[in-house]
């Protein structure tokens, strides 16, 4: 699916602006807070269905609705329709060639890879980002996974809320607990495919890109190992019930695995430098484009927001080398920095 242009009405710094956007390599070029980024979140939008921002204030101050409108190669029509809902929600509607839906059918999502400045922390941030990470490319590989990620946090909440309770309830407890250990079986069964395929991959790209070989390993982390997840972790509940009532949470599963990376069997997080770290990012974007291009054999739109400017020259021209096969949209404050790096055919934004 080839984006080729996007209209904005309302939605976040846009009143109403319309863009083309090229087959190939598009930059948008501005000063910050020129709405470049926001022109990065309607287009993934209207591809997912989704925004990695957040709702808040999707729609522009003062308007009650937003309308993205975007046309696809074939003169193929889609449209985001936002509302708001009672003074707060934002309601979402989706409408394709003329038939409304109020989630975008999976048929008609048009996979996405990101890579924007909080991605540059993924590292040396919390677990929670790097399990973000995994479990939203597995949703792009995996239709299912999005329904099983959904009902393990359920069931985690619902145990919690069980903890917080004055009086004790051990029979219900239980209950949860062997739900609790069914889902999370699956959640992390995928996770581990997922860091098996990374690994397939991650070292031979860490190695080009960089020059030289290097040896680059993924390495689930969980506080119960991995072998028999379920039965290890539905043992490691009942057996913590004690502590998990005082802090009033679950201390075990998925929601508290890591991922972490290693350089030669050093923690990349402690022991590398910023030009090996930036590195092994761009190693696991053009690893999740590859392996979203794989499963679906269509290739993903990547949207690159204001990072071309921290790759060093040897890495913005080995991002350049695998951007040749894919629709992109990079933001830039500084159009000299990623120009030099195509050819005259690529589409330039003027923003600001």
């Amino acid at each position: 699916m080839i984006f080729t242009d996007l209209r904005m009405q309302n939605f976040r710094s846009y009143q109403d602006g319309s863009f083309e956007i090229g087959e190939g390599v598009t930059i948008v070029v501005g000063p910050n807070a020129a709405g470049k980024t926001n022109l990065i979140e309607a287009l993934m939008m209207a591809a997912t269905g989704n925004t990695y921002r957040g709702s808040d204030a999707l729609i522009a101050h003062g308007s009650e609705w937003a309308r993205i409108d975007a046309h696809t190669a074939g003169n193929n029509a889609r449209t985001v329709k936002l509302r708001t809902q009672n003074g707060r929600r934002t309601e979402k509607e989706f409408e394709i060639d003329g038939k409304s839906y109020k989630r975008l059918p999976a048929p008609q999502r048009q996979p996405v890879v990101l890579f924007e400045p909080n991605d540059l922390q993924l590292l040396h941030g919390e677990p929670g980002g790097r399990r973000d990470l995994a479990d939203n490319l597995i949703e792009q590989l995996d239709e299912g996974y999005g329904a099983l990620r959904n009902q393990y946090k359920r069931t985690i909440s619902q145990r919690n809320a069980l903890l917080k309770q004055a009086s004790r309830d051990s029979t219900q407890l239980f209950i949860w607990n062997v739900r609790l250990a069914e889902l999370a079986s699956g959640v992390v069964g995928k996770r581990l495919s997922l860091v098996d395929a990374i690994n397939d991959k991650l070292s031979g790209l860490y190695s080009e890109i960089s020059k030289q070989p290097t040896d680059v390993v993924a390495v689930y982390k969980s506080s119960i190992g991995h072998e028999n997840y379920a039965t290890a972790l539905l043992r490691a509940l009942e057996r913590d019930i004690e502590l998990d009532y005082a802090r009033g949470f679950t201390g075990h599963g998925p929601h508290r695995d890591d991922i972490a990376f290693l350089f030669k069997g050093r923690n990349a997080a402690a022991q590398v430098s910023r030009g090996e770290i930036r590195t092994l990012l761009l190693s696991l974007k053009i690893i999740e484009l590859e392996l979203i291009k794989e499963h679906s054999g269509s290739r993903p739109l990547l949207l690159l927001d204001d990072v071309f400017s921290e790759l060093d020259g040897t890495r913005r021209k080995a991002l350049t080398n695998f951007l040749k096969d894919y629709q992109a949209v990079i933001t830039t404050t500084d159009a000299d920095v990623v120009i030099k790096h195509f050819t005259a055919e690529c589409t330039i934004i003027p923003l600001g």
